[in-house]
């Protein structure tokens, strides 16, 4: 498999792009001054605790209070003890000690610091999520404070290197640092692990002395632009290159790769193409296809992905889709291929939260186990959290995906200031409705008779070929003289009416 790596520096924004086998899997926008909130670590204020919502409210100096759930929360000091005394009172209900013990019982109160890390950006109205289980990540190693444990990726499948690896860090691991160990680590000597997690423990203790002289609300630690991530968390020895079209960005680049992965550097290439990087890859047009709601399927079938206020919903069409076999066989086939294809969706186009995946139906449950199982096998390449459900005897798979950032979607579009987001507008008969009740209330209020109209030019042209009689019918039953003006100004659900004897808008009191 080809993998590459392709970074745009645009006019007012820097786009990667993650190419394998020249199609697009990943795709990010970093905005200057927008830099996200994941990975930072605050010093923040507890501002309520809930535990029947089993969470707690917390301080961080940002707009809305983060988010804190009690299951975010490890920290033995921040624990209730939960045991119970022999003499327990034995008439409690089962019942009740079920729910008793289901609840976290934590010591926190209003106005306690605490130091927590967002783990999720604030979304839609809501607050960034955050958790007090404190992790640094570097190239090699992730560093975890006041822990003691080491950790190695389970993509490192030699057990004799990972025997290595845990020796290695023994040698150096203070007793109060915990560590997870990167799949990049692989085959690294215990030199280059040693300097990854040398600069992160330099990194926390350096963020521990801003902690303890720092008032909260405050950020303490920020984490890495979107390009640093990238380099960090993406660009391994799978990647074939990793290009450029930034000397600055370059230069840079190169730098950190000699310090922390040498025999990354020769993956480095700077791009010198007359035409746009994105274009010349044909990475712009798979952005636009990106963000359409039809996904066609080389079979001919199709997937409609749908967002929702609660989830996202994914229907899969047998569209143009002809096959050989009978119905079952048929719907497998598709489903099939729509599970790999949702699952490179949801990766592209970074699809969080909730995920319900109406698949066409099946009856044989030997076959919804295989689409199970096909759709599992495809998020494996998926670097996100995921959580998925058997497929129901209706065809529904439900599912979760970790949200991180903002998706594609929101990244490089906004709500319609027109439908605000609905995808539809008021008809123009509609519109007329509300222009009568408009004049019903005027004339109740006002005594001036000689009116205009402004309107979009694409309600005026309706009103004047279709609907002038009902213009006419306005005027002879309320008395009132209307003259009529296009302004494609105005939205085309927007009309706005004027006083004809000063020309100043009317305004109808409440």
């Amino acid at each position: 498999m080809e993998k590459q790596i392709f970074v745009s520096e645009m006019a007012s924004e820097r786009r990667i792009a993650v190419h394998e086998n020249n199609k697009l899997v990943e795709f990010y926008i970093e905005k200057p001054g927008e830099t996200g909130m994941v990975g930072n670590i605050y010093k923040g204020i507890i501002e309520n605790v809930l535990p029947g919502m089993q969470a707690a409210f917390v301080d961080i100096g940002f707009d809305l209070n983060a988010f804190l759930p009690f299951t975010e929360i490890n920290d033995p000091e921040l624990l209730k003890d939960t045991s119970t005394s022999e003499d327990e009172d034995n008439n409690n209900k089962k019942k009740e000690k079920q729910e008793i013990d289901k609840e976290i019982q934590v010591d926190l109160e209003k106005n306690q610091e605490i130091l927590v890390q967002v783990i999720k950006e604030p979304f839609s109205g809501k607050g960034p999520r955050v958790t007090t289980n404190i992790a640094i990540p570097g190239h090699l190693v992730v560093l975890v404070p006041n822990s003691n444990f080491i950790g190695i990726s389970k993509k490192i499948w030699d057990k004799y290197e990972k025997r290595r690896i845990r020796k290695s860090i023994k040698n150096f691991l203070p007793n109060d640092i915990g560590i997870i160990v990167r799949t990049e680590a692989e085959g690294k000597s215990e030199k280059l692990i040693k300097k990854d997690f040398d600069n992160l423990l330099k990194q926390w203790r350096k963020l521990s002395k801003k902690g303890q002289k720092s008032e909260a609300p405050s950020l303490l630690y920020e984490d890495l632009e979107t390009v640093s991530t990238i380099m960090r968390d993406i660009l391994d020895d799978s990647v074939d290159k990793f290009i450029l079209d930034s000397k600055k960005l370059f230069k840079q680049t190169k730098t950190y790769l000699q310090n922390v992965s040498p025999n990354l550097v020769e993956k480095l290439e700077i791009y010198r193409g007359k035409s746009p990087l994105f274009s010349q890859f044909n990475i712009n047009d798979q952005i636009t296809k990106s963000t359409k709601r039809h996904v066609w399927i080389k079979s001919g079938a199709y997937l409609i992905i749908e967002h929702t206020e609660a989830m996202v919903v994914i229907d899969v069409n047998s569209g143009r889709f002809v096959g050989k076999g009978n119905h079952e066989s048929n719907s497998l086939k598709i489903n099939l291929q729509a599970a790999k294809a949702a699952a490179e969706q949801l990766r592209l186009r970074d699809i969080g939260g909730l995920v319900v995946i109406d698949f066409i139906d099946m009856h044989q449950e030997s076959n919804r186990k295989k689409v199970y199982s096909e759709m599992k096998k495809q998020l494996k390449k998926d670097r996100a959290k995921v959580a998925v459900s058997q497929i129901s005897e209706f065809g529904l798979l439900e599912m979760t995906r970790q949200r991180i950032r903002l998706s594609l979607r929101d990244s490089i579009s906004e709500v319609c200031t027109i439908c605000n987001g609905s995808g539809r507008i008021l008809s123009k008969d509609a519109i007329i409705s509300e222009i009568d009740t408009w004049i019903r209330k005027y004339k109740k209020q006002k005594k001036d008779f000689r009116l205009t109209l402004k309107v979009h030019s694409n309600l005026y042209n309706y009103l004047e070929k279709s609907k002038k009689s009902v213009l006419r019918k306005f005027m002879w039953k309320n008395f009132i003289h209307i003259k009529t003006i296009p302004d494609d100004t105005l939205k085309p659900s927007e009309f706005h009416f004027f006083s004809r004897k000063n020309n100043e808008e009317i305004i109808l009191e409440v």
